[in-house]
């Protein structure tokens, strides 16, 4: 078999595993609204490198028909490569999207891996309990606003562990969406910064022109960026997610 033919059945057999795990990245772990937010793109990436690109590389680098020892180079490739590809979704899985709380004024996408055990198994509710694996569930946060307990939130918050990392203060996203709302912005108060914000606000606009539904724009703080997440006026209801940094004036 000539070196470039097994790179190539390398790769293709390579491009079937990547877009298996694609597919369970994009649709389940980190479903669109949410997919740039929570940080899919690179780690999405992340695989396609590890998976795609460096495996067939080293088999076309080694490759020779008859060489002595080609089955242990070949092997040795493959054990490489898995070992990468496991890791890599090891750390995909572990940094996935669990809940989206919202939190008198806007949005906190909260990682698998940001949430303590003892923090979930203190819930008031069976659901918000345990870390999905099939998206991230849409949940409302009231803080304590009074004595020791909100004293003890308030501390925790300068620490960098808010109230979004306590699944304790969850409630259901309805008991929150009227206040979110009095906190929401018109489409036509957000300023884009550059001509890549106006476009994509432009888009959203030119896409629903002829939809009779009203929106606001709430931000949503995402794996390392801050967005725009669009929601309907009426229930809060979230419809997508836009690159535009949310507190432009």
């Amino acid at each position: 078999m000539p070196r470039w033919k097994a790179a190539a059945l390398h790769l293709l057999i390579s491009l079937a595993v990547a877009i298996c795990a694609g597919s369970l990245i994009f649709f389940v772990w980190y479903p669109r609204p949410y997919f740039t937010a929570a940080g899919g793109n690179t780690l999405t990436l992340l695989i396609i490198a590890v998976d795609v690109v460096i495996g067939p590389l080293l088999t076309f680098s080694v490759f020779k028909s008859g060489k002595k020892g080609l089955r242990f180079d070949l092997t040795v490739i493959s054990l490489l490569q898995l070992a990468a590809f496991c890791y890599g979704m090891y750390v995909i899985a572990a940094a996935r999207p669990v809940f989206i709380v919202a939190a008198i004024d806007r949005f906190i996408l909260v990682a698998a891996n940001s949430l303590d055990d003892a923090d979930l198994a203190a819930a008031t509710r069976p659901e918000f309990r345990t870390r999905s694996w099939f998206g991230p569930r849409l949940v409302g946060a009231v803080p304590p606003q009074f004595g020791k307990e909100a004293i003890d939130m308030a501390i925790s918050g300068t620490r960098g562990k808010d109230v979004e990392l306590f699944p304790k203060y969850y409630v259901p996203y309805a008991q929150v969406s009227g206040e979110l709302l009095e906190h929401s912005r018109a489409l036509s108060d957000l300023a884009p910064k550059s001509a890549r914000e106006t476009r994509l606000l432009q888009q959203f606009r030119s896409a629903h022109e002829h939809d009779p539904t009203e929106y606001r724009s709430i931000p949503l703080k995402g794996r390392t960026d801050a967005y725009v997440m669009i929601v309907t006026a009426k229930t809060a209801q979230p419809v997508t997610t836009l690159a535009i940094d949310p507190w432009g004036t």
